[in-house]
């Protein structure tokens, strides 16, 4: 798939000029499912908007940068929702763990890399 440069340039511009807000560390359990504990530190990027409403959610990987790797575009069947979220600083292997766990149960997604 190729995607314009003029759209990876705004979602930089997004990143470095948004707070980054985790709200779901690495190993904490989600709110609605406690099940699921949290691989990764989850949050969003503050004072932004997703096509959900919220802020744009972002997966921030062990690298510690805020390189952006890529987005993952997800659909909810259960929540009615679709959304895109942002990969910032992960390894190959925390790709494709984010990969796997938003296409179990009544989800399903792909990744578009960076």
């Amino acid at each position: 798939m190729n995607i314009p440069s003029k759209y990876w340039d705004f979602l930089t511009r997004l990143v470095t000029g948004s707070e980054i807000v985790i709200d779901r560390p690495k190993g904490s359990a989600h709110p609605r499912y406690p099940d699921f504990v949290y691989p990764l530190d989850y949050g969003y990027l503050k004072n932004t908007r997703s096509s959900d409403g919220d802020e744009v959610d972002v997966w921030l990987g062990s690298l510690n940068d805020k390189n952006i790797n890529g987005i993952i575009c997800t659909a909810d069947i259960e929540d009615r929702d679709v959304e895109i979220k942002l990969l910032l600083g992960c390894t190959i292997e925390e790709i494709v763990m984010i990969i796997d766990i938003h296409n179990q149960g009544t989800q399903a997604a792909f990744f578009i890399a960076h």
